[in-house]
């Protein structure tokens, strides 16, 4: 069933407040996220390469521990490595064959940790728990059942919107920025470890970011302040020119206060606070939008890991988001599209127990053209859903 109904409701942009989160590739949480992600992508194409489908699996259950470390102006070392304990279910033999789960969950998580985090040695400075067992019988036999594209393994609920506001487009600009190329080669003493706040009010808008300077450069608590001047001063350059707003402002590292020695500043070995101060988990970082939008409805299932033909928890929170934008795209003079998605356990995934649309049209404009022009997108959307599983095992739509 596809419902169309106008939103009732002014755009978030028009309203007189927002408060938008992003957490960084180098956050507990977000790493937490992406590492089981890559495990799923990993564990899906040696599934399709030996067996020719992708078997059952979920690696969405998963903590990393905060390891140990002593920290110093101009280097330091680590205690105790962190730790990344991962569970759930997954396929771990088949007609007598072993597949080898610890295996490829260890070579994906290296791999991703290699590529996302210049200063983290996987060998030494984490430790991985995988306890992965196999699903029950009747969830396994999803992967069993004949159709073109599987049955939903969950009642489950998600929703996407489209556009984003200038608030949240801002949030996304300064994490990625400072996280980038660019910044990185110029300012090679930041971590990876980000998290952006954005706070606008009316035209204004408040954007307080943490991000660790790393120990091995940082020689003193003067030269802290030195390079946190700096960098602050390029921040607050880059902010100014986002577009949208009266006045922008940038805030770095609040909590540090001067004359209090190592107490008093953010310093970092490996980048992340999850060396000693802050462990993750999955689930509780940004939505698949990248965004934690304070505000706006949201899902609550946890995206990263989930199996990538199967569990709703997954493709209809990527499926919603995209259908919103596609709606937003082809329509002419909408403010705001909102698309919600139910499954019912046990249904082909194609066919949602719900599929439903919030609109804001333009003021003035007639709403019966576009419930038709919407229902036509979401059908689309719907019967193309085969192809969205593909995409997801080759990771072409971030959850994170």
């Amino acid at each position: 069933m596809i419902l169309i109904a106008p939103f009732q409701g002014r755009a978030v942009a028009d309203q007189p407040f927002e408060i938008v989160e992003r957490k960084g590739v180098g956050h507990p949480d977000s790493m937490c996220d992406a590492m089981l992600e890559a495990v799923s992508q990993q564990l899906s194409h040696y599934y399709l390469q030996e067996y020719g489908t992708v078997l059952h699996h979920n690696i969405d259950k998963g903590l990393l521990t905060a390891g140990s470390a002593e920290k110093r102006f101009g280097g330091g070392r680590i205690l105790k490595p962190m730790e990344l304990s991962i569970g759930d279910r997954a396929t771990i033999e088949i007609e007598g064959k072993t597949i080898p789960v610890q295996d490829i969950t260890h070579t994906a998580i290296h791999d991703w940790l290699k590529r996302h985090m210049r200063f983290i040695d996987p060998e030494r400075h984490l430790t991985c728990r995988v306890v992965l067992a196999p699903g029950s019988e009747e969830l396994t036999d999803i992967f069993a059942r004949s159709g073109q594209v599987r049955c939903a393994n969950d009642s489950s609920a998600a929703v996407g919107y489209y556009p984003l506001s200038p608030t949240e487009q801002a949030v996304l600009a300064l994490e990625h920025y400072v996280n980038g190329l660019d910044f990185k080669n110029r300012f090679p003493e930041t971590g990876e470890d980000v998290k952006v706040m954005g706070v606008r009010r009316g035209t204004e808008v408040d954007f307080t970011l943490a991000m660790p300077l790393m120990a091995l450069q940082i020689k003193s608590e003067q030269a802290y302040f030195e390079h946190k001047h700096a960098i602050l001063t390029d921040l607050q350059h880059f902010v100014s020119n986002l577009a949208g707003f009266g006045k922008a402002r940038v805030h770095f590292n609040t909590l540090d206060q001067p004359g209090r020695g190592l107490a008093g500043v953010y310093l970092s070995l490996l980048g992340t606070s999850a060396e000693d101060a802050d462990s993750g988990q999955v689930g509780r970082g940004n939505r698949v939008n990248g965004l934690i939008p304070v505000g706006r409805p949201i899902g609550t299932e946890a995206v990263a890991g989930k199996n990538p033909v199967s569990h709703v928890g997954k493709i209809y929170n990527i499926l919603a988001h995209q259908a919103a934008r596609t709606i937003y795209e082809k329509i002419p003079e909408l403010q705001e599209v909102y698309v919600f998605l139910v499954s019912q356990i046990g249904m082909p995934i194609d066919n949602p127990q719900m599929m439903a649309a919030h609109i804001l049209p333009a003021p003035g404009q007639p709403f019966e053209p576009v419930r038709k022009a919407a229902q036509t997108v979401l059908a689309d959307a719907l019967a193309g859903i085969g192809n969205l599983c593909r995409e997801l095992i080759d990771g072409k739509h971030p959850v994170c």
